[in-house]
């Protein structure tokens, strides 16, 4: 993704502060002021913990059931013993892709809105964190319709330009665009101290 600024997290996952301010004020990731509006956005799971054991527990039953028939059949002993490692295979893949999906929504994007700075903070999977500031008052928000995607987020600044929300489904990018652009223009009009 280009246009952030990557930063190592330490040992606890936590990353240390940018060094530098993109906007020519305060650091942002270091204010303790209260942002006018922040928002974090992560990926949508629709199966649950439990759910997800449900899903296991209903499909190794599923490929258990053939195999205990075929080995209780009298001549079906061999062939269920063959079949076994096959189905016990197709389990295991099930696991394993449901947990990579599950690693991969761990994926969140922090957006804080001062008057004079606007940051976001993009934490991946592995504990990478990526970060971006701007000033609002020379940021745009662009949505695009590529070959790939629809509704293509992405925030212009600083001689930069990031990607927000891609885990979104399109609807949600409109919703936010909207959004972000309606904050931007309410702090162009009111002056700040």
């Amino acid at each position: 993704m280009s246009g952030w600024n990557e930063n190592k997290g330490t040992a606890g996952g936590e990353s240390s502060a940018v060094s530098y301010s993109a906007t020519g004020t305060q650091d942002p990731f270091t204010r303790v002021d209260e942002p006018v509006w922040s928002i974090t956005l992560w990926p949508h799971r629709s199966l649950q913990p439990g759910g997800f054991r449900w899903l296991m527990g209903m499909s190794a039953a599923a490929m258990a059931l053939p195999i205990i028939a075929l080995a209780s059949a009298p001549s079906g002993g061999p062939i269920a013993l063959a079949l076994a490692p096959y189905a016990l295979a197709a389990l295991m893949g099930l696991w394993l892709f449901m947990r990579l999906s599950y690693r991969s929504g761990r994926v969140t994007e922090r957006l804080c809105l001062w008057p004079d700075a606007i940051a976001v903070e993009r934490r991946e999977p592995k504990g990478t964190i990526l970060r971006w500031a701007a000033n609002p008052y020379w940021v745009t928000v662009e949505t695009e319709n590529t070959r790939d995607i629809q509704h293509y987020l992405t925030l212009r600044g600083s001689g930069r330009r990031i990607e927000l929300g891609a885990f979104l489904i399109p609807e949600e990018r409109i919703a936010l665009a909207d959004e972000l652009r309606q904050r931007i223009a309410r702090l162009h009009q009111v002056p700040f101290a």
